[in-house]
């Protein structure tokens, strides 16, 4: 069948009038596996019987799906995977992810310009929502004026990704922008963004009902499963396949049932709860499984407070961390400002479809593949650290963990600081001449930051009145100390100086310092030099406190070598304190200006307390008035000059922006492919070769060639910035490709980016070498072992050997999705059959290949490679799918939605 072929399952369409007004559906429930079936599922379930056409999403991926139970609920039998399709309902990018997108949006539009077709048919097939929130950083705290000076700094740094992105917000139909200084992605997306059901209206004027659904280029995008809308992350090529029209896929899932049975205590907050269930979710291992949370506990959580926990779904390892649709969740809906008749469609669709939970009603519980239960009144206050997520620390153990950390064997626990250093103290002077002495476990980072507890008025608002609480008593924050507050969304600022503790947050020196994603991912700007100086001069276990969901050693700052998740509570509990080595419940955490001891327990307050607060100014207006004038942006974005125009008017000396290769020559016509013949091997590499090692990210080195390439264009070091600032610029990203210093290359006797030039066996930087090979127009391809491009999904991870000419991988096995961005930009992946590798063939690297890939291929089809030392071999072509083979042909996904929008 064709792509444009009928949908067999059109009979199930039928229709629901909401006031007045006639709306049609899938109706899911003429399947009598649907009560088997989990929620997460269900919406799997509706997504491929709308958009089948046997061509993309056939008829057995539907009844693979509807046998869920069969393959992999609590009594499955059948070991078999099944690969599914899915194609959500709309994309969600934040900005260093999204500029590459938008990049190759614009060069397509070009390209369909040279091929004689109309550029501005090239648009967002499907809905698609950019948020720029990663690129501002804490360069100024603890004042006033720290919040306007961070944002003057971030346009200053970032003005021509900002130009480009304002150029796109206008440009291109069916996308919206979100300006800078807005908030976090993924809490823009829970108020704002978010439609929990489609209302989309048809070719023929008729209105469909589908469930809100999405793929997003951030780890994180599972907040949005609190909500009761799946979501999770996925790499930039996924994303931009999505933006086209194109479905994804991947391996049906197992589906892990949490049960929450009671209830929080008063003194234990959401944070608490979630790094309860990523310690129990790590250990029993939830890795490509998606885990769905049910039981009468679910009801007494706030949206709030679920969206805690969906957010710290990468931390558990899970694709997703689901909540059903309930009336807690119509009840923020109607919070957040959504409208009385778009609530009112919601609810009416998802309990015609069986899509709408009562938790307490356990008749409604789906099958599970595994069923874990976590009693909420077990849960305990606690944080996480010191270098990972999931390794909860009790705050009553807190002092006693720490100085284990210490004496410990290096690792996620430990230090291992010699004994007679235990008891290092250094001083240094501070700006205003006071002098003060810091020791292993002292604060030097205090943040309130991140979507996974910015989103949440409960623990925000908490904060708050710990903080009035404290500075009533007289305690005080020691200047030193890093402190800062980042919103995940301006309406955090609202109900925050709305109740009033604002000046209490900024007594404690937790001012308002931006709106976006920063501490938490490495943005937590510089440490006073005189600090710096003493932390590396007795070599200081010093501390960051932060309420954010990642804390891998290195991310948050160089000197900060112990980090601890924590809710925001806790963040100012520790930053009153000062250090981490403290027993809170025999300790004081200060003394009040009366002289008298104070415990932590006197200032925390109740969650009654904090409620009370809650239900009385968080209140739909300011949603309002906060999203009604969301896409104007700031003065700053306002008074930025873009171009206008359908066309980019690419600047040839920009080195952040830049029109990438990928178009370069291509026909209207499907081109021919050439055999690979005479082909070179680039890099010989071995097993779980992960996107880390392919894919550029981090600091640019001043010896790279990517340094080089900004040297030549007038750049001084300090201006290089990251890969990931310069996404946009494939000739920085194609030189930082394999870039990492941890590469074991078999060719090269020590870890690191070289490689062999074979015709003349020169060690060579790996660009420089695959630029000469390009050059003789030589072919190349990879040699690699088990678990190829495992990781998480990058986009550059397939597109930089793309531009490094390599047109093909001989691997032993592949990470799904990697596998598929190989076959995305048309390189072709290729896998040693059972019991092979290049060890057991004799294969050295230095031959070179001939891939006799034919014309008429098929999925899974075995063929033979020829080498120059004799040793012949066959191999099995790793095209999945007919729809793969064609992207293939077509020389990747982004040529073929070309090709298909110009005719």
């Amino acid at each position: 069948m064709t792509e444009t072929s009928k949908n067999p399952f059109k009979f199930l369409e039928k229709s629901i009038e909401i006031d007045g007004e006639v709306f049609y559906f899938y109706d899911i429930t003429h399947f009598n596996q649907l009560s088997k079936l989990p929620f997460s599922i269900r919406v799997l379930l509706e997504s491929a019987i709308r958009n089948c056409d046997n061509f993309h999403i056939n008829e057995g991926h539907v009844t693979t799906i509807l046998n869920w139970a069969q393959y992999k609920g609590e009594t499955a039998v059948d070991n078999q995977e099944y690969e599914i399709p899915f194609k959500p309902a709309r994309v969600i990018l934040q900005d260093f992810t999204g500029v590459p997108a938008v990049v190759d949006f614009a060069a397509m539009r070009d390209a369909v310009l040279k091929l004689g077709g109309n550029p501005e048919k090239i648009n967002p097939i499907c809905p698609s929502d950019l948020v720029i929130d990663h690129s501002i950083q804490v360069d100024f705290s603890n004042s006033n004026d720290a919040l306007k000076k961070n944002q003057d700094l971030e346009f200053e740094r970032n003005k021509e990704r900002f130009t480009f992105l304002k150029w796109g917000a206008k440009a291109f139909n069916n996308m919206i922008i979100v300006p800078p200084g807005s908030g976090i992605v993924h809490q823009v997306n829970l108020e704002y963004l978010a439609r929990v059901v489609f209302a989309e209206k048809q070719n023929d004027g008729r209105c469909l009902l589908y469930p809100d659904s999405l793929v997003g280029t951030d780890s994180h995008t599972t907040m949005i499963n609190a909500l009761g809308i799946l979501g999770h992350g996925v790499g930039g090529v996924e994303a931009e396949a999505v933006m086209l029209g194109q479905s994804i896929s991947f391996l049906l899932p197992e589906v892990i049932g949490y049960k929450l049975v009671g209830e929080l205590n008063q003194y234990v907050t959401s944070t608490d709860l979630v790094l309860t269930i990523t310690k129990n979710l790590r250990q029993l291992g939830v890795v490509g499984k998606f885990v769905e949370f049910f039981g009468p506990g679910v009801s007494f959580l706030s949206i709030a407070d679920r969206a805690t926990i969906s957010n710290m779904c990468p931390e558990f390892g899970g694709t997703v961390g689901y909540f059903a649709v309930d009336n807690r969740s119509l009840d923020y809906l109607r919070q957040t400002n959504r409208s009385a008749k778009k609530i009112k469609i919601i609810e009416q669709y998802l309990k015609a479809t069986k899509q709408f939970r009562d938790y307490n009603d356990s008749t409604q519980d789906p099958m599970f593949s595994k069923v874990i239960t976590l009693d909420l009144s077990t849960v305990i206050s606690s944080l996480s650290g010191p270098k990972r997520p999931h390794d909860r620390v009790a705050v009553s153990q807190m002092k006693q963990d720490f100085q284990d950390c210490l004496v410990n064997k290096v690792g996620f626990k430990g230090y291992e600081i010699p004994s007679n250093e235990l008891n290092n103290e250094a001083s240094f002077v501070w700006e205003d001449g006071t002098e003060y002495r810091i020791n292993h476990g002292s604060v030097i980072i205090a943040a309130i930051t991140s979507c996974t507890n910015t989103s949440n008025p409960t623990v925000m608002l908490g904060a708050g009145l710990l903080a009035q609480n404290a500075v009533k008593l007289g305690l005080k924050v020691k200047p030193y100390i890093k402190t800062s507050l980042s919103p995940g969304s301006t309406a955090v600022d609202h109900y925050l100086r709305e109740s009033g503790v604002i000046p209490s947050l900024e007594e404690l020196g937790f001012h308002i310092v931006g709106y976006g994603c920063m501490t938490c991912i490495g943005n937590s700007g510089p440490i006073n030099e005189n600090i710096a100086t003493a932390i590396e001069s007795k070599k200081l276990v010093c501390c960051g406190v932060l309420s954010g969901n990642r804390n891998f050693e290195g991310r948050i700052h160089p000197l900060t070598r112990a980090n601890y998740l924590a809710s925001p509570l806790l963040v100012i509990a520790y930053a009153l304190a000062g250090t981490v080595d403290i027993d809170f419940e025999n300790q004081p955490i200060g003394i009040s200006h009366e002289g008298k001891k104070v415990f932590l327990k006197e200032i925390w307050p109740s969650r009654a307390e904090i409620q009370e607060v809650e239900r009385q100014y968080i209140i739909p207006s300011m949603f309002q008035q906060v999203y009604e004038k969301i896409q104007l942006g700031s003065s700053n974005w306002q008074s930025l000059v873009a171009p206008t125009g359908k066309l980019y008017p690419w600047d040839e000396s920009s080195t952040y922006i830049k029109h990438p290769p990928f178009f370069d020559g291509m026909t209207r016509d499907l081109p021919v492919k050439e055999p690979i013949k005479d082909a070179r091997v680039l890099l010989f590499l071995g097993d779980s070769i992960t996107t880390d090692h392919i894919s550029p990210a981090g600091s640019i080195s001043r010896n790279s060639p990517a340094a080089r390439y900004l040297t030549d264009r007038g750049l001084a070091p300090k201006n290089f910035n990251s890969y990931g600032s310069r996404r946009g610029n494939d000739a920085v990203m194609a030189r930082g490709t394999f870039a990492n210093i941890r590469l074991v290359n078999k060719f090269m006797k020590f870890p690191g980016p070289k490689t062999i030039y074979i015709p003349t066996n020169e060690e060579m930087d790996i660009f420089d070498c695959a630029e000469r090979y390009i050059q003789e127009k030589t072919p190349l391809i990879l040699l690699a072992g088990k678990e190829y491009g495992s990781g998480s999904s990058r986009d550059w991870a397939a597109k930089g050997p793309y531009l490094l000419g390599i047109r093909a991988v001989i691997a032993e096995s592949y990470e799904r999705i990697h596998r598929s961005n190989l076959v995305g930009m048309g390189i072709c992946p290729l896998q040693y059959l059972s019991g092979q590798n290049a060890e057991s063939l004799g294969l050295t690297g230095f031959e070179s290949f001939n891939i006799l890939l034919p014309d008429n291929v098929s999925p899974g089809q075995n063929i033979t490679i020829e080498t120059s030392s004799g040793i012949t071999f066959d191999v099995k072509v790793r095209f999945d799918t007919d729809v793969e083979i064609l992207y293939y042909k077509n020389g990747g996904i982004l040529n073929y939605m070309i090709r298909k929008m110009i005719f």
